[in-house]
């Protein structure tokens, strides 16, 4: 055993208890990153004992990793080091919530699900729809800081996340924000932890604003035989008086993803027949309301989709709709799970040029040989599935071939690019984060501010921060 095992093994029982540390390395393995597994997984049950952990990992020198459900620990580039694996899934109380006000304070190894359940007994609930949704806990959704089919019409957890308490690099307890929509004294500190995959601190608690829930829901689905048909679909819905919750254009093999033995696996109910098709490009929406709001979007979009020559179109109730949306929501993990080195790229890019990045996205896909499938939202998120068949070194030459021009292509479109998916054995020769990024030396500058020490996830953010 090494000096830094019987280190661990010595004093992380005095902080959290023997029985919650882990040192075996079958369990251990649970933990892995990208091929690194920790020297110890720790499970502290308060706040305090978080604090407790991070002041002797600094005080060590060792790097803690903090952890959920450990369902997005994929996201990001192998760890520099990796000697604490800190999973949070015993801070699980729900410290407090206020129907009236509509704000809820979580723990961050509270169950997502669970805590959308227990909202809605009041009729309400957080958009925090996410991949991985039965399984993700708060805080490892925030920290990841993946979107939602909702973020059309709510926004990110940048938009609805009041407040939060997080342990710093020196073992601080901090707090930014508050628990009410009112307060607005102080800088939003707790804005930085989201999607920085804990490079920045420990996220122990969550402040969120709540939002009623729609009185029905609904949606529609349009298929076309061009993706400029879906496209425009969408920018004549966006230009109308019509504010759907959601919005998104789906490629032609997305109708077999959602069909398949793994999303069947993943999603929730029968994926609805003869929605989709495995020939032609589809406009996605869902939408709420009373029965009057719902028969107008009806009318609105049927008559869109006829104007625009669509081929197919269908309204989802409440029995068809469900199993639809849950697909849209796992489309992440469906699509790793449809092929052994399944590489996802996310495109931002302003809603007018999602044609142009959708065509460019599809003729590299095809000149390299690849499948692939994408989902892009209403907003302008473009997700990428290249959906190789096999691991072989033409296959990865291929795949990064691919990337690297599309990510260039990124470039001329103003847009913003990264791989959140990808093989761990792939990721040194593909550019995780993007292209370089003008405003790294100020990221640099903010990890050195909030972690001087470099023990949070070192390495996995931009540029290896």
């Amino acid at each position: 055993m090494s000096l830094a095992s019987r280190t661990l093994a010595a004093r992380l029982p005095d902080i959290v208890g023997a029985a919650h540390v882990i040192n075996e390395p079958a369990q251990l393995a649970f933990y892995e990153i990208d091929g690194k597994t920790p020297g110890a997984a720790v499970r502290p049950g308060s706040r305090e004992e978080v604090a407790d952990v991070v002041k002797f990992a600094a005080a060590e020198n060792l790097a803690v990793i903090p952890s959920g459900a450990r369902t997005k620990l994929g996201i990001g580039l192998p760890p520099a080091r990796y000697d604490i694996a800190l999973d949070m899934t015993r801070l699980d109380r729900m410290i407090a919530y206020d129907p009236a006000d509509l704000t809820l304070s979580i723990e961050a190894g509270h169950s997502l699900s669970k805590a959308i359940g227990l909202l809605g007994d009041h009729r309400q609930f957080l958009p925090l729809f996410v991949p991985y949704f039965n399984r993700a806990t708060i805080g490892g959704t925030i920290a990841s800081g993946v979107d939602s089919p909702l973020r059309q019409y709510y926004g990110t957890a940048r938009d609805y996340v009041l407040g939060m308490e997080f342990v710093t690099a020196d073992g601080a307890l901090a707090k930014s924000g508050g628990r009410v929509v009112k307060n607005v004294s102080g800088y939003d500190l707790h804005k930085l932890m989201i999607g920085s995959l804990g490079t920045l601190g420990v996220i122990v608690s969550v402040n969120f604003k709540t939002f009623p829930a729609p009185v029905a829901t609904r949606g529609f689905v349009a298929t076309f035989e061009s993706m400029e048909k879906a496209v425009e679909m969408r920018h004549r819905a966006a230009k109308s008086a019509l504010t759907p919750l959601t919005m998104e254009i789906l490629s032609p093999r997305v109708a077999d993803l959602f069909s398949s033995e793994a999303a069947s696996r993943i999603g929730s109910g029968a994926m609805p027949a003869d929605v989709l098709s495995p020939k032609h490009w589809a406009f996605s929406s869902g939408y709420g309301g009373t029965e009057k709001v719902l028969a107008r979007y009806e009318s609105d979009f049927q008559k869109l989709a006829a104007e625009l020559g669509a081929v197919h179109s269908a309204v989802l109730n409440s029995n068809t709709r469900p199993p639809a949306f849950s697909r849209k929501r796992e489309f992440f993990p469906i699509a790793i799970s449809s092929s052994p080195a399944t590489t996802i790229m996310k495109i931002s890019v302003l809603p007018s040029r999602m044609k142009e990045l959708l065509s460019v996205a599809e003729r590299t896909a095809e000149t390299n040989s690849l499948p692939w499938a994408a989902l892009a939202r209403g907003v302008g998120v473009v997700y990428l599935a290249l959906l190789p068949p096999d691991t072989s070194d033409d296959t990865r030459r291929r795949v990064a071939d691919a990337t690297g021009q599309i990510l260039a292509a990124g470039t001329k479109l103003e847009a913003n690019c990264s791989i959140p998916w990808a093989p761990s054995a792939w990721k040194p020769g593909l550019k995780i984060w993007g292209p370089e990024r003008a405003d790294f030396a100020q990221l640099e500058k903010v990890k050195k501010v909030f972690d001087p020490r470099g023990i949070f996830a070192p390495g996995r953010f931009v540029g290896g921060l």
